[in-house]
């Protein structure tokens, strides 16, 4: 039986005033980050990266650098790897057959990323698509325009039609928060997003003028520990968009500690997206373990 979203939403509380989240992201920054930033925590969220490469001049030998980089990469100062590579779904076969280092997936962006803008089938056919060639996550991105337009059942239906796409592939959904624009259409389009099936719910694509905030974090991981109070079923969450320097790492891991708590802080329910992180992480390692400042360049 098909599920009436506007139904499940009556369950949930979804106003939420913008100046108040902005003042509580002020107070658990101010209160927890010092205490974060450490040489352990910047190693696990290098542990978190979903090793992102989404340009239009992508070619097949870029894909498979990313995954020779991956494959060698060398635990110099005990480090774990990468989370997962993610790339377009043209690129899934070249990580298929050359990613080879334990534990790191690969992800593909697909229903059209990043605009979403086409037929459901097409979407659908993409993320099934992307799962036969190899990918073992698939990151999507809601139908913003009909959520704008306040047609939240076809963003739920939507959703559902890709996840059942996805087969045994894991299934990311990004809400685009920036386009978005108020803490209650993010809880309102987090709670869809999870009533709908997804595996994760992510911020961005990195493909507009706002990405990820610390407040979009803030009210996202407030929200899935509502879903899972009331389901048992535990959602990851996967800032993404703008996320490159230590100091933006460990905001959104103090945003994350506060709201998910200890079981969510690991790769299987905690990634972020990013593409220069990963360098600046190892150099900022790097002069915390040595005292050496050294730029390190290692993908």
């Amino acid at each position: 039986m098909k599920k009436n979203i506007l139904e499940i939403l009556k369950t949930y509380n979804l106003e939420l005033n913008d100046q108040e989240v902005a003042n509580q992201v002020k107070e658990i920054i101010a209160s927890d980050f010092d205490s974060l930033y450490s040489v352990e925590n910047l190693k696990k969220n290098f542990s978190l990266i979903d090793l992102t490469t989404l340009n239009s001049t992508d070619t097949h030998e870029r894909a498979k650098r990313f995954a020779d980089n991956v494959n060698n990469f060398r635990n110099d100062f005990d480090m774990p790897n990468v989370a997962a590579i993610c790339v377009y779904p043209y690129q899934v076969p070249t990580l298929n057959e050359n990613l080879k280092a334990e534990g790191v997936n690969i992800a593909s962006v697909a229903g059209v990323f990043p605009s979403s803008q086409s037929y459901i089938e097409v979407k659908a056919l993409e993320c099934k698509m992307a799962v036969e060639k190899g990918a073992d996550e698939i990151d999507i991105v809601i139908s913003i325009g009909a959520f704008l337009a306040g047609d939240y059942q076809t963003v739920f239906d939507e959703i559902v039609a890709q996840k059942e796409a996805c087969g045994k592939g894991h299934l990311k959904v990004i809400l685009e928060t920036g386009e978005l624009k108020t803490a209650t259409n993010i809880r309102t389009a987090s709670i869809i997003a999870m009533e709908a099936g997804a595996d994760f719910i992510k911020t961005s694509t990195g493909k507009v003028p706002v990405n990820a905030t610390l407040e979009a974090a803030h009210i996202m991981t407030q929200a899935i520990v509502e879903y899972y109070e009331k389901t048992g079923r535990m959602v990851g969450f996967k800032p993404a968009g703008g996320i490159s320097t230590p100091k933006d790492a460990i905001e959104f891991y103090s945003i994350s500690n506060r709201n998910l708590g200890e079981k969510w802080l690991n790769n299987e329910y905690l990634r972020i997206g990013a593409s220069s992180l990963a360098n600046n992480l190892l150099s900022e390692i790097h002069k915390l373990e040595t005292g050496e400042e050294k730029t390190i360049t290692y993908f």
